[in-house]
C-alpha cells in the first residue's frame, strides 16, 4: 500500500508541475488552483508513505521517478526536446530507482 500511495504522490506532484506554467506566476486563478491542490495532494500522500518506508528511500524514488516522469511529459506534450544525453541520464535515474526497489533490503517494508 506505501508504494501505491508514493505512485500517488509522485503522479500528483507531476500534475502539478506541468500546469506550473500555465498558472503564468499564480496570475491565472484556474490552473493556479489545480496546481496548488495537485501539490496539496502529493505531500499529503508522501507524509503517508513516511510512515511505513524509509525516508531516504521514499526521497530517492519520488525525486527519481517524478524527474523522470516529468520530462517524458514535457518531451511529449509541452515540445520539449531531449537529446541523447538527456536519455541516458534519465535511463540512468530510472535505473538508479529500480537497483534501489529490487536490490536493496532498506525498500523493503
Amino acid at each position: 500500500m506505501p508504494w501505491l500511495l508514493l505512485f500517488a504522490a509522485i503522479v500528483a506532484e507531476v500534475v502539478a508541475t506541468s500546469l506550473l506554467k500555465s498558472t503564468a506566476g499564480f496570475t491565472r486563478p484556474g490552473p493556479s488552483v489545480l496546481v496548488v491542490l495537485a501539490y496539496g495532494a502529493a505531500f499529503v500522500l508522501l507524509s503517508h508513505c513516511l510512515k511505513r518506508m524509509p525516508v531516504g528511500v521514499v526521497y530517492a524514488v519520488w525525486s527519481g521517478l517524478g524527474v523522470a516522469l516529468i520530462t517524458l511529459v514535457a518531451w511529449i506534450f509541452l515540445g520539449q526536446s531531449l537529446d541523447a544525453p538527456a536519455l541516458a541520464g534519465l535511463a540512468l535515474i530510472v535505473g538508479g530507482v529500480v537497483v534501489i526497489n529490487v536490490f536493496s533490503k532498506t525498500a523493503a517494508e
